[in-house]
């Protein structure tokens, strides 16, 4: 699969339009092609998550955005799942504490970042400080625009500190979180995910995806590119998140560290 036509590359502007949620590749086969691949996918990962652990080198950060019920819990569990635990860090920013808003909005974030040999992963992130502040109006324009250069900035220091940053956009129709959303209600497994204020946030969803297109095209950059995903479908949106990833973590060049003592001759008695 080439992702990379998934990927933001204009910092001067970008049409969510273009990027088609419906979207499932131009294979053949299907979800049930999909699906076997995504399985292939998650052996691979799995082996490289454990290289990663072992050689205590890099790290990687994932983040993950989107609008209600795109699904970044359940791309959390298809792709990152059947990794070791140990190795793997999920954080999810919610409306910050008022500890929190006494300080600066990147002081949570930094103590998120994941160590050498981990992977985190941020169920929403610092990107919700130029989204939400924006639509509901929290803070002056002039105060949130300036966040894109800090945003920009932050990551590059991660990066120049050995931080491997990938972000992805989980991009869904409106018709398909109407659905989503309708489901929760109608199973009574799930009512417990429903709130009355998605259905707000849902009436400002022209804001939301003024605000993320602005974002992203603003804060894309190599060393922390963003992905706009094709959400609609769940399957394919696993199937382009774990693509990333293993393509990413492959090109690092990873290998078990050797052993601290010669172990030739040693037998286990």
């Amino acid at each position: 699969m080439d992702t990379n036509r998934f990927r933001v590359r204009s910092r001067s502007g970008l049409d969510l339009d273009a990027f088609d949620p419906r979207d499932t590749g131009t294979s053949r086969g299907g979800k049930k092609k999909g699906l076997k691949a995504l399985r292939t996918l998650t052996e691979e990962l799995v082996e490289l998550q454990r290289v990663l652990w072992a050689q205590h080198e890099h790290r990687l950060l994932v983040v993950l955005q989107g609008m209600d019920t795109a699904g970044k819990d359940g791309t959390i569990r298809h792709v990152f799942g059947p990794m070791n635990p140990q190795g793997v860090r999920v954080t999810s920013f919610k409306v910050p504490t008022p500890i929190e808003l006494d300080h600066d909005y990147l002081w949570r974030i930094h103590p998120a970042v994941p160590g050498r040999g981990e992977i985190g992963i941020f169920n929403r992130s610092h990107y919700e400080d130029v989204l939400v502040v924006r639509v509901h109006g929290l803070i002056p324009e002039d105060r949130w625009r300036k966040r894109y250069r800090h945003i920009v900035e932050f990551e590059r220091m991660l990066a120049d500190e050995g931080v491997t940053i990938l972000k992805f956009f989980l991009n869904i129709s409106k018709e398909e979180q109407k659905a989503r959303l309708q489901a929760r209600l109608d199973n009574p497994s799930k009512n417990w995910k429903f709130s009355s204020a998605d259905l707000s946030e849902r009436k400002l969803w022209p804001l939301y995806r003024e605000a993320y297109a602005e974002a992203l095209a603003r804060t894309s950059t190599r060393h922390a590119p963003w992905y706009v995903v094709p959400s609609d479908r769940k399957w394919y949106r696993n199937l382009v998140v774990a693509t990333v990833v293993r393509d990413t973590l492959a090109s690092l060049g990873m290998k078990y560290p050797e052993p601290s003592e010669d172990l030739e001759g040693i037998v286990v008695e």
